[in-house]
């Protein structure tokens, strides 16, 4: 019973559609207060304030939600109810509305279940916004001592970690700028910072690695790796299963609100794959986007990189030799009589491994056309060994230039797949690609083809 820190049980949440929830939490509080005032207050509460944690009673939480009351509801979660022992790293996966979000914030203590209870023994660190809890007209520096005395931290404790959450965040020159000034991916980066290095016996992250190029994802599941390791509590909720794969113990699969799974991550992986390859919407599209730029289409770049399996289905899990389908959106401001759209795939230390183009090395002529193209680059049984990789791409003049390039657009995980059936399935620790192949023994009385496929 020692070794619970969290145990949720029934909890339901239920929003009224139109209306949107209203609550005032602590931070708010504080960060409505004068920016002087505030400064004043930081110091205070770094000696003597120290933030409660969920009790049993769903009434503990700091912020009371105030909802309007508007026309229907919809129930966001539904009886989910589990327990997670100390030390546990927990994925929470699902589709795009499934109820992950929501049961972050109840956990987090932002809003409160509608029915149901829950209890966290710990202190708790959220990043579940960018920029959650950080008072625009502070400083860098003042947000941080800030975050820290609202999670219960002396200001000793703060000094400690200063240095490391600062050079983490790689915003030394900025630090003492309002972060109201800070662009998108400083204000994630000092976000992600905080949360990580402040210790709490309880991390709560939300699709933090949907935000940022693929530089700072790859320090993020670093840092994650080395929480995880370290003995503390994580829930992480992501798209990237092989983020998932990588870091989690444990996984709960989440569908229409309600828990559907709870077991190992591996396991948790495989009920979400079975799940997204059977939903396809509507319009087409496969909400499993790798990459999403805020271009606004006018100019000449790439906008975004969707994956799907043969089918055009989306796919959430790539294995060693899968068909996939690299699914390119891009856009060009001018025509280009004879373009090519080109990816990259690269080892973690920047080791190129794949260069794929439409042309001059692929057999489709494209033109570019002012405005938004697409076009899938399918590739026959993916040679990638288990691993992470770096995915790139790029737009140009076969032989003449590049129109636009970005070598790091996303992190992609490939998971393990025993494509010889030998029992030792390729891994990048042994290899980065693998390639179908047989041997034979040759001698002066026969020839034997012993096949490396076989299975």
């Amino acid at each position: 019973m020692n070794d619970v820190v969290i145990r949720c049980e029934s909890l339901s949440k239920q929003y009224r559609i139109g209306e949107r929830e209203r609550y005032t939490a602590l931070r708010d509080v504080i960060s409505n207060a004068a920016g002087a005032r505030l400064r004043l207050l930081m110091n205070a509460l770094s000696s003597r304030f120290k933030v409660s944690n969920l009790s049993n009673n769903s009434q503990s939480e700091m912020g009371s939600p105030r909802v309007k009351i508007g026309e229907g509801s919809i129930w966001a979660l539904q009886d989910v109810s589990f327990e997670v022992k100390r030390g546990e790293v927990v994925g929470i996966i699902g589709r795009n509305g499934a109820g992950k979000s929501t049961l972050l914030k109840i956990l987090s203590r932002i809003t409160k279940p509608t029915k149901g209870h829950a209890e966290i023994h710990g202190r708790v660190g959220s990043l579940l916004e960018v920029g959650t809890g950080f008072h625009p007209e502070l400083t860098g520096r003042e947000n941080i001592y800030l975050n820290g005395a609202i999670l219960g931290m002396r200001k000793t404790e703060i000094d400690r970690k200063f240095d490391e959450i600062v050079a983490f965040a790689e915003i030394e020159k900025f630090i003492d700028t309002s972060v109201k000034r800070y662009s998108s991916g400083m204000y994630v980066r000092l976000a992600f910072a905080v949360a990580a290095h402040m210790e709490p016996e309880v991390l709560v992250i939300d699709e933090v690695l949907a935000v940022g190029d693929a530089a700072f994802q790859k320090k993020c599941l670093g840092k994650m790796n080395d929480v995880a390791r370290g003995g503390r509590t994580v829930l992480f909720v992501s798209h990237n299963m092989g983020a998932i794969s990588h870091l989690c113990t444990s996984g709960i699969l989440l569908r229409n609100g309600r828990a559907v799974f709870l077991g190992s991550a591996t396991e948790a992986i495989g009920a979400y794959d079975q799940d997204l390859q059977s939903f396809v919407r509507r319009d087409g599209s496969s909400q499993n986007i790798l990459f999403a730029a805020p271009q606004n289409g006018n100019d000449t770049a790439i906008l975004s990189v969707e994956i799907l399996d043969i089918e055009g289905r989306p796919k959430a899990v790539i294995r060693t030799w899968d068909d996939v389908v690299f699914r390119v959106h891009f856009s060009s401001s001018k025509h280009v009589r004879r373009g090519a759209v080109v990816l990259e795939v690269a080892s973690i230390q920047g080791a190129r491994l794949l260069l794929l183009s439409n042309q001059p090395d692929g057999t489709l002529p494209l033109s570019f056309e002012p405005g938004v193209q697409t076009v899938d680059c399918i590739i026959e049984q993916l040679p990638l060994a288990a691993g992470q990789y770096v995915l790139g791409g790029g737009l140009g003049v076969p032989g003449v230039e590049y129109l636009w390039r970005q070598p790091e657009l996303a992190v992609i995980t490939v998971l393990e797949r025993d494509v010889y059936g030998s029992g030792l399935p390729p891994v990048t620790s042994r290899c980065l690609l693998a390639t179908k192949h047989h041997w034979r023994v040759v001698n002066s009385a026969e020839t034997t083809m012993v096949s490396a496929d076989q299975r």
